[in-house]
């Protein structure tokens, strides 16, 4: 954890950032981001302890939940529904596909309304804004590596001839986080000036997750639909997720390169807008 002494000079430093006509431009901004690192390091971890405070299995929650909607999804969908992953299970196809969504579904929830949640903070002293939408990702990947190690397990005994694949979970994880980041930026600037945001974002990640590939496979989309659904860039993430881990067909790269357009410009304009607001937030909130 980082001491107090260390965290009060940066927020003096910043509050004589503030006193200047503009931050001016993306470079200076995202110097500034830099430079804040501790602070965000401490934002994080003050994230995750009150996530986890007085729980009694702490981080376990974030295995528990993934594997109980693969049970869910298992028994309504594997063996009511009929619906086949294919050469492995069900409900591990289920599980990994979960992975990548939990982070997702965390961080948008969490982002959407951190800035109105810390606008005690923001009100009282400068610093980057966009460090208080960007905490929550770092308590999201902490849940996500601990779901992961158990994904890991189960595929090393349902799978092991699969191992050299899973060199691709990063890239696949990188393409789910900056999808978030970009989607959660644009909701965290919005809900500032419009609550009404923050009320919508459940219904909005419902949807979302219903066109994603979590509880049934792709394969079900129509072949000549498959560029259109992959503008949605957690198709590709959740498909890369089971390739890399599981096997299966290869992914179609027109389709990747369109989810990866589309989550490189969520991350832009995204971060674009919420740097276009920053100034106004504090007067706003």
């Amino acid at each position: 954890m980082i001491s107090t002494a260390v965290r009060e000079p940066e927020l003096r430093s910043f509050t004589v950032e503030t006193r200047r006509s503009g931050i001016g431009g993306s470079a200076e901004r995202l110097r500034e981001v830099v430079d804040s690192r501790e602070l965000l390091a401490f934002l994080a971890w003050r994230d995750l302890t009150v996530r986890y405070k007085q729980s009694s299995i702490g981080v376990l929650w974030a295995v528990l939940q993934p594997l109980l909607l693969a049970a869910a999804f298992t028994l309504f969908f594997g063996k009511l529904a009929g619906l086949d992953a294919g050469n492995v299970s069900y409900a591990l196809a289920t599980f990994v596909a979960l992975l990548p969504w939990q982070l997702v579904a965390f961080g948008v929830f969490s982002a959407s309304g951190s800035v109105v949640r810390g606008q005690d903070l923001v009100t009282r002293v400068y610093f980057p804004r966009i460090l208080i939408p960007l905490a929550p990702f770092a308590v999201a990947l902490v849940d996500f590596f601990a779901a992961f190690t158990v994904a890991l397990v189960w595929v090393a005994i349902a799978s092991p001839s699969l191992a050299l694949t899973i060199a691709w979970v990063p890239a696949f994880l990188l393409l789910a986080l900056v999808t978030t980041v970009g989607v959660g930026c644009w909701l965290a600037a919005l809900n500032v000036r419009f609550r009404d945001v923050q009320v919508a974002v459940p219904l909005l990640v419902q949807l979302w997750f219903f066109c994603t590939p979590i509880a049934y496979p792709s394969s079900l989309v129509p072949e000549e639909w498959r560029v259109a659904y992959a503008v949605n860039p957690m198709v590709t993430a959740v498909d890369g997720f089971r390739a890399a881990l599981l096997g299966g067909p290869h992914l179609q790269l027109q389709a990747v390169a369109v989810s990866v357009s589309v989550a490189g410009a969520l991350l832009l304009t995204g971060v674009g807008f919420f740097w276009r607001t920053e100034d106004t937030i504090a007067d706003v909130v």
